[in-house]
């Protein structure tokens, strides 16, 4: 371990907010001096603040795409995936409709019912791009066109809840009665939840050339401009800054994450170790 315990500076997608907490706690305990400075965020903002000249050691974040995409190589040298995941519909039991939504009726409920939901905003949050991913997705899979656009439509407008976190406390509130989440935000809230098929759900590797056939346009990294995501199956992934003044401590830290202390926190917390 390291012999001069130092600041840590992370940043880290909202999902991955119990995650991170956990593990740090474990840290601590190996280094009672260790300052830490952490940051949660949608994990495409995250990667924009890395290019708008934030410093950090470590970067978290809930899409390994914007790796490659946005930091590697200038900003970080490599980065290692870790937890996989599903979209999920939570919901409460005081949502309206809530004893009679059902996987097979999911999407008629939400456009028909007076019911509300929301997605997280898709410029800022993997959650959000990912949530109108599984909505064309549904399109294809239940053979109902005009789906995702209806949807689209009846939805609570994106940049009301910037990441799912966020999303995830409105729906404990009561502000929404359904949210597209991340299986393990729910499972760490004690949310109820509607599973969807593999087939839309973006937590299968052998449905890769499906998923394929969704896509979002976001902002990319030059202001006015947009890029073009396609669905990949979940993966969370980590990684340290180029820029680290504490690279060694850094490492430490993504080694307990991805060692076995490491794989029981994050299921614990609901996710998938790779």
């Amino acid at each position: 371990m390291i012999n001069s315990p130092k600041t840590l500076r992370i940043i880290h997608a909202g999902a991955l907010q119990g995650v991170i907490g956990h593990c740090l706690e474990l840290f601590a305990k190996q280094l009672p001096a260790l300052t830490v400075q952490s940051k949660s965020v949608g994990s495409r903002e995250g990667a924009k603040r890395l290019l708008a000249g934030e410093i950090y050691d470590i970067v978290a974040l809930a899409d390994q795409a914007l790796f490659a995409e946005l930091l590697v190589p200038d900003l970080v040298r490599n980065y290692f995936i870790f937890a996989s995941d599903q979209i999920v519909i939570g919901y409460t039991p005081f949502s309206k409709g809530s004893k009679e939504i059902t996987p097979e009726n999911w999407a008629d409920m939400l456009i028909q019912s007076q019911s509300s939901f929301a997605h997280s905003d898709h410029h800022l949050d993997p959650c959000g791009y990912r949530t109108l991913m599984v909505w064309q997705l549904a399109e294809i899979f239940y053979n109902k066109p005009g789906l995702y656009t209806a949807l689209a439509n009846a939805c609570i407008p994106s940049t009301v809840y910037p990441k799912s976190v966020e999303l995830a406390q409105a729906l404990l509130k009561g502000d929404v009665d359904y949210a597209f989440l991340y299986s393990s935000e729910a499972k760490q809230l004690g949310l109820p939840y509607i599973v969807l098929p593999a087939k839309i759900n973006l937590s299968s590797p052998a449905c890769a050339n499906f998923y394929d056939q969704a896509f979002v346009a976001v902002e990319s990294k030059i202001p006015g401009t947009n890029t073009i995501i396609h669905g990949k199956p979940i993966e969370f992934a980590i990684g340290i800054s180029r820029e680290s003044q504490a690279p060694e401590l850094a490492q430490s830290f993504v080694d307990l994450l991805t060692g076995p202390l490491g794989c029981a926190i994050l299921e614990d917390c609901g996710l998938i170790p790779c």
